[in-house]
């Protein structure tokens, strides 16, 4: 989508198991040339009542704050399993806490760190230090939907889903100027992410690729 800052997005290297099962969502792992956003905000209404910033201060977990005119809705089934659906909710907080760090202006907030590791918070760094460079935030509201999950072991996870960024728009910070620049097929986003669960049953999201105007998303 024109009206998103290109982003490095780190190659996502799978499993063969893991690969088979998620091809049918039309994975691609070749992201550095993608102008994508990587995502992540309030929770919406939808088929999953995934963990909202105010929910995410429990046990110990930092809290994830937004402006009031920013918003990002998950839509996913829980699957009844518990290690699958840990791994989706905290998926979910892996992209809330990128766009929080976009909203704060910084690469050090606590939830950045804290729900990614690895080539994940690199690549989350380097895509917030560039809206931190521009001058730019974000508004409107992202959906994040088709979602696929695939455990490997105990501590590794797989998962697929697809953005729609069709009603979210880049705003510069100190004048608060939107660019609406109007939707087309690349405001449909296909993600393959990598999970890792940590010593404190964090699933951390370690590795992502991305696929821009991937048919596999779009109406």
């Amino acid at each position: 989508m024109v009206n998103r800052r290109p982003t490095l997005i780190a190659a996502l290297t799978l499993t063969a198991a893991a690969a088979l099962t998620l091809s049918a969502c039309g994975s691609d792992d070749s992201s550095e040339n993608d102008n994508d956003k990587i995502a992540g905000a309030d929770t919406g209404g939808g088929k999953s009542a995934s963990p909202s910033p105010s929910e995410s201060d429990a046990s110990g977990r930092p809290k994830i704050t937004f402006p009031s005119d920013a918003k990002n809705v998950f839509e996913y089934e829980k699957t009844g399993d518990a290690a699958k659906d840990a791994a989706l909710a905290d998926s979910t907080l892996s992209v809330n806490s990128v766009d929080e760090a976009i909203f704060e202006a910084s690469t050090g907030t606590k939830a950045l760190g804290f729900y990614n590791t690895g080539k994940a918070l690199e690549s989350s760094i380097t895509y917030v230090q560039r809206y931190i460079d521009g001058g730019d935030s974000w508004t409107g509201e992202t959906r994040y939907f088709n979602y696929k999950v695939t455990l490997s072991g105990a501590n590794k996870a797989y998962v697929t889903y697809c953005s729609d960024e069709s009603k979210s728009f880049i705003k510069d910070r100190k004048t608060n100027k939107v660019d609406k620049t109007p939707s087309d097929d690349s405001s449909y986003v296909l993600y393959n992410t990598s999970l890792t669960k940590n010593a404190e049953g964090v699933w951390q999201t370690s590795n992502i690729a991305s696929n821009r105007g991937n048919k596999a998303c779009q109406p």
